[in-house]
Order: C-alpha cells, then structure tokens, then sequence
C-alpha cells in the first residue's frame, strides 16, 4: 500500500497506522531522537498555565498514548483514535506506568467524536491533524467538545525557516526517513506518506487562521527545534 499522494480517507489511514503499530514507538524515538518525548512535555507545560486543577483532558489522535500519559500530570485524560491497535499499545503503556486509573482509551473518528458538547477543560493532538480528511472540520469538533474557557493545543511536525537547515531538513524527511522507516517497519508506504503530509499541512501561520475560523481566541504558536515542529494554542471563548 502506497500513500504517497497523501490519501487521506479514514480507512486507508486507519490501515496504514495499523500496519506499523508494532513499531511506531520506535521508530518515532529513532527518526526524532528522541525530541518527540520533549515537544510532549512542551505541549503539558504550556497547557498546564491556562488550566483547572485537576484538568479533564480529551487526547486526540492518540495513537500509542504518550500525549495522553503526559496530560495525566494534570488531571484525567481519554485517548480517542480510530485504529484499535494503537490504543491497545497505549493501554498497556497506562498499565504498565500504573496510570490506568489516570488515563483511559475510547476508540472514536475524530470528525464524528463519540462525546458531548461541552466536555472536556483541554485538548490536545499531537501529529494527527494533519491525517484528517478536513482540517476545519477535525478543528470544528474539537471546539464543540471544549468547555467554554477550554483550550486547544495541536503539536505538528514543520518547515524550517532558516536558510540551508531546511534543505537539509526536507532532503533527510523526503529520502532518508521514508527507508529507515521502511526498514525497521516491514512497510512500505507510511514513510513515504509522512513528508507529503507535512508539505501539504498548512503553516502555523495558516494553522492559526484556522484556529480563529472555527472559533478560537487567543491564538499562538511556537515553533519548536529550529521549527521542525509547531506549537498552536488556542481558547474557546
């Protein structure tokens, strides 16, 4: 299965996720080394300022849960995806950490989320917006299940700015982690689909009118690691 045309229908992204789920930790610690792990804690410590003690948290894309088991600093937290078997790795990460009383796994779409209006204090995904069919869409449903004052953080993967990094940048994401991710894998098609996502995902600049399209105040973004990723925060008024 190839998706390097960034084939964006939930079930080819469900499929693709599943058929790395095995892996997807380390391959994630081996192709950031081990960054990832700091823009999460990034991601808790800029929310934490703006939130209830204790905070009731929706991860969204939650893949194997390391952003889920991070928000449980501050409060409960539901890590919500669609790929069965990336909640089950998470599931065992909760046990294992002795979080399972802390977190716990919904499997729901994050276009049609299986919650009520007016839900949770925070909301957080990490390196899945860009995965949706619809950007505005995904953004439209997390403000609906946000309480009012609550607040949203999506952490992406970006472009370097500066001059020379990013060519660097883009010639390791487009030619070297496409085949060490095949590699370690088995697969042939995820890595690949990675850095197309990404050029096509939109800026933090666009990613912030976006933000404020759907409804959000208090916009802003960080970029994280001469920009390789971003940082956007916002409120529901």
């Amino acid at each position: 299965m190839c998706l390097s045309m960034v084939d964006k229908r939930s079930d080819e992204v469900r499929r693709m996720f599943a058929s790395v789920a095995h892996r997807y930790d380390l391959l994630n610690r081996l192709l950031s080394l081990n960054i990832d792990q700091y823009w999460r804690k990034i991601t808790r410590r800029k929310l934490r300022r703006d939130l209830p003690s204790p905070a009731y948290t929706l991860d969204l894309c939650a893949g194997t849960g390391d952003l889920a088991l991070e928000m449980a600093e501050c409060g409960q937290v539901i890590g919500c995806d669609f790929c069965r078997p990336m909640l089950s790795r998470g599931l065992e990460k909760a046990r294992k950490h002795q979080l399972g009383s802390r977190v716990r796994f919904v499997e729901g779409d994050a276009l049609h989320l299986p919650f009520r209006s007016r839900s949770f204090d925070a909301l957080t995904i990490a390196f899945g917006l860009r995965n949706l069919e619809s950007e505005t869409n995904g953004l439209g449903e997390m403000f609906r299940v946000l309480r009012p004052g609550g607040s949203l953080a999506v952490l992406e993967f970006s472009l370097p700015t500066i001059p020379g990094l990013r060519q660097l940048y883009l010639a390791y994401f487009t030619r070297v982690l496409p085949k060490i991710g095949t590699l370690i894998s088995g697969r042939d098609g995820p890595y690949s689909y990675l850095p197309d996502s990404v050029r096509e995902f939109p800026s933090p600049d666009e990613l912030g009118k976006l933000f404020e399209q759907v409804g959000f105040e208090s916009v802003r973004s960080h970029r994280l690691t001469f920009g390789v990723a971003a940082l956007t925060l916002g409120k529901k008024p």
